[in-house]
C-alpha cells in the first residue's frame, strides 16, 4: 500500500470513528426511548465548548477538564433531558411527533445558549483529548460496540431496555422500572455525543452552528442500521469515512470537476440522503401533534395591533429601519411552513433550502448568469425565481407521499443538507454574487412597502389554502390522513400541493430577504436556520398565519437588539415544553387565566337554563338521531327496479363489489386463504369470526387499505385490486373505521361536506340530507373535537354517506355505542340498504348481525367456513367460532 493511500486510510478511520461513536449514541439512545436525538450534535458541540473553557480559559488539567465533561456533565445532561423534556411525553403518552419537536426544541436551545455564552465565531484552540493516530479513536469505537451489543444482546438491563422501548405501560406492569431504564439511554447516549464532539472539535469549526450540523449529517449511519445494528453502524461509518477520504485524491477535469469535488468532500451529506429517501425507514407514525396543527383562536383585535406594529418601522430610519427590512421577508419564508406544515400537516426541516434557492436564482437571473435565460430587472427576476423554485418542492414533496412522521422529517432535513452543501457552499454557484434591490425601491423605506404588499399578497394565499373545498380536505389530511382518504381526499396530490406551494412562498421570502440584504449570503440558509424555523412555527402555531409574523418579528428583533442567539434559546425553551404544554403557549396562557380568575363564574336562571337548551341542543341532548324521513313512493321506484335488479339515482344498475381468491400473507403468517365473497346491492352482508381470523385483513383488501398478495378485487367488472382509497371512495365505496376517523379541527357540518365534496356526486344538498339523517342538524356548528363517541360515530357515518355511496364497508360500526344508538344506528343502516345500498358490517356484537344483516359469512383462519341467513349461520356457531 503506497504512503499516500495509507495516509488517507488513516485520516478515514478518524473520521469514520467520529462518526461510529454518533451513531452509536443515537442507536443506544433510540433503543432505550423510542426517540431519534436531533440534539444529539447539540450535546457534542456543547461539550466540546465545555473542554476547552477548562482548559484553555481556566487553565484546568486536560485530565481533569475530560473527566468532568465526559463523565460527569454529558450523562447528567441527558438524565436532565430525559427526566424534564422527554419523559413528561412518554408517561402522558405523547406521540412521536410531540417527541420530535421537543428534539428539535433542545437542538435549538443548546445551540442558542451556545451563541448567548460563547459567542457565534469559530474557535480553532481546542484541546486535543485523543492524538491525532486514529488508531485510539478506532480501539475506543470498536470497545464500545462490543461492549455495548453484549449488554442489550445479554443482560438483564438489555431485556428491560427492549421492553420498554416495545411497550413501556406493559413493561412497567410487568415490574420494569423505565424511568431507570430511560435514564441511563439518555446517560450512554449524551457521554457518546460528548465523545464525539471533543474528539471532533480540534479538526473541524468549533461554533453553535457548525458542529452540530456536522454530527446531524452523520445520522445516516444509524438510519442505515434501522436504528438497530451496532456492528452494521460501525462498518458504515468507517466505509464512508475511508471512501471519502480516499475522493481526495480524484483530480477530474471539466464541467464535472466542481461537483464531484462537493461529493467527494460531503460523502456522510450523500449518505444521508440515501439513508433518507431510499432506504426502509423508521419511525413512520404520525404527522405532527393535533394540538400543535388545530387553528388557535384569534383574539379580537390582534390583525389590528399586528398591522399597526408591522406599520410602525415605516417611521424608524438608520439601523432600526435596515433591520425591520428582513422581518416581513422572513414572515414570508414562514408562512410557508404554515402551509406545508399547519395546513398540510406535514413535517418540512427544509424549507431553508427553497428560501436560499430563491435568493440564488433571483440574484443569478438579475446578474444574467442563469443558463438559458437573459438578465432580468429585479423584480421580474423574483417572479421568474419563484416559478422555477416551485416545482422544486417535489424533492420534499415526492418522499411525503409515502412517508410520514420521523421518515419524513429525516427526507426533509437530508434534502435541505444535501442543497447546503452542494449548491449554496459551492464557489462555482456562489462566487461573485450580489443582489441589488428593484428599480424604485433601492430605499430601505420604500423596499419595506415593497415588502409589505407581497406579505399581504401572500397572507392572502395562506388564507385561500385554510378556506372552501381545498382547504377543508387540507384539514382533513393533516388532522386524519386514513379517514381523508377513505373520503375521497386526493391524500398524494395535496401533498404535493401542500410542498409546491410551500416552495412557492419560501422562495419568494429567500429573494426578498436576500435583496433586503443586498447579497446572497449563504449562512442566512443554512439547515440549522431551517431548524430553527419549523421550531418556532410549531409552538406559535403552526396553523396560524399570526404565529407566523411574530415568529418572524421575534426571530429578527431579539437577535438585533441583544445578543445573538437570544431568539434561538426562546424559541427552544418553548419547544421543548410541548410535553407539558401539547397546545403551545396559548393554550397555556389561556389555562392560566382561567386559573388565576377570581371572579365567581355566572350561572344561568332555570328559566335561562330551559331557554338555552331550546335553542342551542347539547351534544348529549342530541345523541339519538331522528328517524330517516320516508323516501317517496317515486323515488323508490327509479332506485329499485324489477328483474333488472336495483339501480341508482343516475338510472345505471348497482354495481356488486367481489372478492375472488384472495391471498394475504404477512412475514410467513397466512391472514387471507383464498377467500370469494360478493357484497349485493340493497343487501347487507355481515361477516363474523374470532380475533385473527383474517375479517380485518378482508376489509382492508377491499377498502384499498391493503393489497393482497394474490386474487382481485372486482367492482361493477373493473379489476380495483390496486387502486387508491380514494379512487375507490369516487367510484362509489365508502367505509368507516373501528377507530373514529373524524376531523377534530372542523365542524361537524364541514366534516360531513369533505365528504359530499370528495365523494362519487358532487351534490350541493347532499351534506344538508347527510345532517338531517343522522339527526346533526343542531350540532352542526359544533367543533367535532368537543362531541362523545356516539356523536362521532354519526358524524363519521353522515361524511361516508354525504359522498353518495353505493358501497358501504362499515368496521364494528356499533363499538362504543349504548343500546339506544345501536337501535337508532340498526334503522338508518337498514334504510340505507331497502335504498339499494350494498352494506358489509364487520362486527363482533351477535346480536346487532342477528337483528341487522341479510347474509352472515362466518371466517376462521383466513377463509370462510360458513355462510347463509343469521338464524341458520348463527345457531349453529360455537362460541369460539363466533367471537
Amino acid at each position: 500500500m503506497s504512503s499516500l493511500t495509507y495516509d488517507l486510510t488513516l485520516a478515514g478511520l478518524s473520521v469514520g470513528g467520529a462518526a461510529a461513536l454518533t451513531g452509536i449514541g443515537l442507536i443506544v439512545t433510540y433503543r432505550a426511548t423510542g426517540v431519534l436525538n436531533f440534539a444529539h450534535g447539540a450535546i457534542a458541540m456543547v461539550c466540546a465548548y465545555v473542554l476547552r473553557q477548562c482548559v484553555v480559559e481556566w487553565g484546568w488539567p486536560l485530565w481533569l477538564a475530560a473527566t468532568v465533561t465526559l463523565v460527569f456533565l454529558a450523562p447528567a445532561l441527558g438524565v436532565a433531558l430525559e427526566r424534564f423534556v422527554f419523559r413528561p411525553l412518554s408517561v402522558l403518552g405523547g406521540d412521536p411527533a410531540q417527541t420530535l419537536v421537543a428534539s428539535l426544541g433542545v437542538f435549538v436551545l443548546l445551540v442558542g445558549g451556545a451563541a448567548l455564552v460563547w459567542g457565534q465565531g469559530a474557535r480553532d484552540d481546542t484541546p486535543e483529548l485523543v492524538p491525532a493516530d486514529p488508531w485510539g479513536q478506532l480501539a475506543v469505537v470498536l470497545v464500545l460496540a462490543a461492549g455495548v451489543g453484549s449488554v442489550i444482546r445479554w443482560t438483564r438491563f438489555g431485556r428491560e431496555l427492549r421492553a420498554v422501548v416495545d411497550d413501556r405501560g406493559l413493561a412497567v406492569l410487568g415490574g420494569i422500572d423505565a424511568d431507570r431504564v430511560a435514564a441511563a439511554g439518555w446517560a450512554f447516549g449524551s457521554f457518546t455525543a460528548g465523545l464525539t464532539g471533543v474528539l471532533l472539535a480540534p479538526y473541524v469549526r468549533l461554533d453553535p452552528y457548525g458542529l452540530p450540523l456536522l454530527v446531524m449529517e452523520v445520522v445516516a449511519v444509524a438510519v442505515a442500521a434501522r436504528m438497530r445494528g451496532l456492528a452494521v453502524a460501525v462498518v458504515v461509518a468507517l466505509g464512508i469515512g475511508v471512501a471519502q477520504s480516499q475522493l481526495t485524491r480524484l483530480h477530474p477535469s471539466g464541467w464535472g470537476e466542481p461537483l464531484i469535488q462537493a461529493v467527494g468532500a460531503n460523502l456522510f451529506v450523500v449518505a444521508l440522503l440515501v439513508a433518507a429517501l431510499l432506504l426502509p425507514r423508521v419511525g413512520t407514525r404520525d404527522a405532527l401533534p393535533r394540538t400543535a396543527t388545530a387553528r388557535v383562536p384569534t383574539p379580537p383585535g390582534a390583525w389590528i395591533v399586528a398591522a399597526v406594529l408591522f406599520l410602525l418601522p415605516l417611521g424608524f430610519a438608520g439601523s432600526d429601519l435596515h433591520t425591520s427590512v428582513q422581518v416581513p421577508a422572513l414572515g414570508v419564508v414562514l408562512l410557508s411552513l404554515v402551509v406545508v406544515t399547519g395546513r398540510g400537516g406535514q413535517i418540512s426541516l427544509g424549507q431553508a433550502a427553497y428560501a436560499g434557492l430563491g435568493a440564488l436564482f433571483t440574484a443569478l437571473l438579475a446578474a444574467g448568469r442563469f443558463p438559458g435565460l437573459p438578465r432580468l430587472p429585479e423584480l421580474a427576476a423574483l417572479a421568474v425565481a419563484v416559478i422555477l423554485v416551485a416545482p422544486l418542492g417535489l424533492l420534499t414533496g415526492w418522499p411525503a407521499i409515502s412517508r410520514r412522521g420521523l421518515a419524513l422529517a429525516l427526507a426533509t432535513f437530508a434534502v435541505g443538507v444535501g442543497v447546503s452543501r452542494f449548491v449554496f457552499a459551492q464557489p462555482y454557484a456562489v462566487s461573485g454574487l450580489s443582489l441589488g434591490r428593484p428599480a424604485g425601491f433601492d430605499g430601505d423605506r420604500a423596499y419595506y412597502v415593497l415588502e409589505l404588499l407581497l406579505l399581504a399578497a401572500a397572507l392572502l394565499a395562506t388564507h385561500a389554502l385554510r378556506r372552501g373545498r381545498t382547504g377543508r380536505a387540507l384539514a382533513a389530511m393533516r388532522d386524519h390522513e386514513a379517514g381523508a382518504s377513505a373520503a375521497g381526499v386526493r391524500v398524494p396530490s395535496l401533498k404535493l400541493l401542500a410542498f409546491v406551494s410551500g416552495a412557492a412562498l419560501a422562495a419568494l421570502g429567500g429573494g426578498l430577504l436576500g435583496m433586503g440584504l443586498r447579497a446572497f449570503d449563504p449562512a442566512a440558509y443554512d439547515p440549522v436556520r431551517g431548524l430553527l424555523w419549523f421550531a418556532a412555527v410549531v409552538v406559535l402555531g403552526a396553523d396560524s398565519t399570526l404565529g407566523a409574523l411574530t415568529a418572524a418579528a421575534l426571530l429578527v428583533g431579539l437577535d438585533a437588539g441583544a445578543r445573538g442567539g437570544v431568539a434561538a434559546a426562546l424559541i427552544g425553551l418553548l419547544a421543548v415544553l410541548v410535553g407539558r404544554f401539547p397546545g403551545g403557549p396559548y393554550e397555556a396562557l389561556r389555562t392560566a387565566t382561567a386559573r388565576l380568575r377570581t371572579r365567581r363564574t355566572p350561572h344561568l336562571t332555570p328559566a335561562g337554563a330551559r331557554a338555552r337548551r331550546r335553542l342551542h341542543p347539547t351534544p348529549r341532548e342530541t345523541t339519538a338521531p331522528a328517524p330517516p324521513r320516508q323516501q317517496p313512493a317515486a323515488d323508490n321506484a327509479t332506485r329499485t327496479g324489477g328483474a333488472g335488479g336495483k339501480t341508482d339515482p343516475a338510472g345505471g344498475r348497482m354495481p356488486t363489489l367481489k372478492a375472488r381468491h384472495l391471498h394475504a400473507h404477512y412475514n410467513g403468517f397466512t391472514a387471507l386463504d383464498g377467500v370469494d365473497l360478493d357484497i349485493p346491492p340493497g343487501t347487507i352482508t355481515a361477516i363474523i369470526g374470532p380475533n385473527g381470523a383474517g375479517k380485518s385483513t378482508l376489509f382492508h383488501c377491499l377498502a384499498g387499505t391493503h393489497h393482497p398478495t394474490s386474487g382481485q378485487v372486482l367492482y361493477d367488472g373493473q379489476d380495483i385490486t390496486h387502486r387508491a382509497p380514494h379512487t375507490r371512495t369516487r367510484l362509489g365505496i365508502a367505509r368507516t373505521f373501528q377507530q373514529l376517523a373524524v376531523f377534530p379541527t372542523l365542524t361537524v357540518a364541514e366534516n360531513v361536506r369533505v365528504g359530499a365534496e370528495q365523494g362519487r356526486v358532487t351534490d350541493p344538498a347532499a351534506a344538508e340530507q347527510a345532517l338531517r339523517l343522522l339527526g346533526l342538524e343542531g350540532i352542526r356548528t359544533h367543533p367535532a373535537a368537543d362531541l362523545p363517541t356516539g356523536t362521532l360515530r354519526r358524524v363519521e357515518l353522515a361524511r361516508a354517506l354525504a359522498g353518495s355511496p353505493r358501497v358501504l364497508l362499515l368496521d364494528e360500526p356499533a363499538a362504543g355505542l349504548d343500546s339506544t344508538e345501536v337501535t337508532a344506528l340498526t334503522r338508518v343502516l337498514k334504510a340505507l340498504a331497502a335504498d339499494g345500498t350494498a352494506l358489509l358490517v364487520v362486527e363482533h356484537d351477535l346480536d346487532l348481525v342477528a337483528d341487522l344483516a341479510d347474509v352472515v359469512h362466518v371466517m376462521t383462519a383466513g377463509r370462510i367456513v360458513a355462510s347463509g341467513p343469521p338464524d341458520r349461520v348463527l345457531d349453529t356457531l360455537g362460541p369460539q367460532e363466533a367471537v
